[in-house]
């Protein structure tokens, strides 16, 4: 735990499951994906729990309501209470209470999700500019939130309501492929009024307060698979990352990362949980990892047979290390071709 320029994934003689005592874990591309259970995670998750790991389940869709998720996940298999949930809408209430009086209200752009999160923290949720809010809150609010719900936050937010939102993510995953999120949407309304919203969710560091308050976590590890929330986030938080290859971030983006997208292991699902993390070693001009080694020099080169995922991190010891505070630029195509990555 800690920061600095991470050039070498960290191993882990225990099991990551026994060696942090909460997971913090994202959603989509991680637990579930287009709503059905990714391979492997149900029982990962039941394992590194009744081995004495806490789970929380920590989005950035602000949309559904904590008892919606925890409905969901339970449905698939994993059981999970309301309290086990934190969503960016929280985040944001929270936010929000802190600079409006008790009871103001508060013109909602979004779903349910935000509505249940500002009651809870005691502000009245409103649907127009003409309702004299006290502020502006802009949150995902599915396929068919109107276009002038948009309309709506422009108008006063032009007025010099402030203006907030529950995240800035510009994609969200469906089961049809990838789609507008809010952050797209908080576009508009930039574009229409110049203006700049204060932001809650991942990677900020609103959202890891939020989580690390409704935990109580003292050793947390999140786990994710995008490098620009999960891993970024929990960069600006200062906690130990896990990114699983079953989401967005593929091998090159991974060789590719700057330090603040760096995580502190890499493993191919959640059953990584429940193992620990083999180490990467120096080996003279390169790094060595189970029966591989990496090297850079005018490319990323990889030499040497065993598990795949050795392979990947050997070569993100490389290229990290090659690139010191910034992106690597190496080709590595051949190289994770051989590790068909």
């Amino acid at each position: 735990m800690g920061q600095g320029v991470r050039r070498v994934p960290d191993g882990s003689e225990q099991a990551l499951s026994e060696a942090y005592d909460t997971a913090l874990l994202d959603l989509d591309g991680v637990v579930y994906a287009g709503g059905n259970a990714i391979a492997y995670a149900v029982e990962s998750l039941h394992s590194a729990r009744a081995g004495g790991m806490r789970l929380a389940y920590v989005t950035n869709n602000a949309l559904r309501t904590p008892d919606t998720v925890a409905d969901h996940l339970t449905e698939l298999g994993i059981d999970t209470a309301p309290e086990d949930v934190i969503t960016s809408a929280q985040a944001v209430a929270r936010l929000i209470s802190e600079q409006v009086p008790a009871g103001a209200r508060v013109l909602v752009i979004g779903g349910e999700g935000l509505r249940v999160a500002l009651r809870e923290r005691g502000l009245v949720p409103v649907e127009s500019a003409d309702d004299d809010p006290a502020a502006v809150v802009q949150g995902y609010g599915g396929p068919e939130l109107p276009w002038g719900r948009f309309a709506e936050a422009s108008y006063a937010v032009a007025r010099g309501v402030p203006w907030f939102a529950s995240n800035t993510d510009l994609t969200i995953p469906s089961g049809r492929g990838i789609a507008p999120g809010n952050g797209a949407a908080v576009q508009v309304v930039r574009i229409a009024t110049g203006a700049e919203p204060q932001v809650a969710g991942k990677p900020l560091p609103p959202m890891h307060r939020e989580t690390i308050l409704r935990t109580g976590a003292e050793r947390p590890l999140v786990v994710g698979d995008r490098l620009d929330t999960d891993i970024e986030g929990a960069f600006n938080g200062e906690v130990d990352s896990l990114l699983v290859l079953t989401g967005v971030t593929d091998g090159a983006q991974l060789l590719a990362a700057p330090p603040q997208h760096r995580p502190t292991y890499v493993d191919r699902d959640l059953r990584g949980l429940l193992t620990g993390q083999p180490e990467v070693v120096a080996d003279g001009p390169g790094f060595r990892c189970g029966g591989w080694t990496a090297t850079a020099g005018e490319t990323l080169e990889l030499t040497g047979e065993g598990d795949e995922l050795d392979g990947l991190r050997a070569l993100c010891a490389a290229a990290w290390t090659a690139a010191g505070e910034g992106s690597c630029e190496l080709d590595g195509g051949k190289a994770l071709a051989r590790l068909g990555l």
